[in-house]
């Protein structure tokens, strides 16, 4: 027996599994795509997106689907993972993911197919039930409010002090974060925290040379 003998006894053939049969691909097929539907059903409760993307939520039982079908065509041969390593190893996202959520979701698919491509089917569902009731949880926590943009218009200078005034009247917290003077114009935006916002709206409309006050929702960071 020569070196490459030895070699591909003592490690190409050492990695080498059961031989795959029609009935055990089936089976992980079909256990990927009942886990990957859940995960769908789950995204599309749990998402708070502004805009709902159905093409991502389409996305994620493909990839648990398509990682499954790898994981069972390498697993049995080391030649052909090393190689797939190396074909996906040029394959370039472009997409951005902006939602944090999102990536969750992501890697929570590619994982499931990556478990049950591997054979351990009972870990992706203990795994998935067991992320399903967290973020329910986490859901279901109370947070700090989010602040909203105080937008305010003036036709005098003059107005500044009043508008603060009545600001710090309503708002525990509140934050200039923009001011803009022209001649005989104010234009400010102010990140504020109101518990009335209806009778806040009211009083700053009611100061002398106001000409309009709106309050703005965003997504931004809550800030406790």
């Amino acid at each position: 027996m020569n070196y490459i003998d030895i070699f591909k006894e003592a490690f190409l053939e050492g990695y080498a599994s059961s031989t795959l049969t029609v009935k055990s691909v089936l089976v992980c097929m079909l256990i990927s795509i009942l886990i990957s539907s859940y995960i769908f059903f789950v995204y599309r409760v749990i998402n708070r997106n502004s805009f709902y993307n159905k093409n991502f939520n389409m996305s994620l039982p493909a990839i648990s689907i398509i990682t499954a079908a790898i994981i069972l065509t390498i697993q049995s041969n080391i030649v052909i993972s090393l190689g797939m390593v190396g074909a996906l190893s040029i394959v370039r996202f472009r997409t951005a993911i902006k939602d944090p959520m999102d990536l969750v979701f992501l890697f929570w698919s590619i994982s499931v197919g990556i478990i049950c491509g591997a054979g351990l089917a009972i870990i992706a569902v203990i795994a998935s039930l067991a992320l399903t009731v967290g973020l329910l949880i986490a859901d279901k926590l109370p947070i700090a409010r989010a602040p909203q943009i105080l937008l305010i218009n003036a036709n005098t200078l003059d107005s500044e002090d009043d508008i603060m005034i009545t600001i710090k009247r309503y708002c525990a917290l509140y934050k200039v974060k923009a001011r803009n003077l022209t001649e005989n114009h104010l234009d400010m935006a102010i990140e504020v925290r109101a518990k009335e916002e209806s009778k806040l709206i009211r009083e700053l409309m009611e100061i002398d040379k106001v000409t309009s006050a709106s309050l703005v929702a965003h997504d931004g960071e809550t800030t406790f």
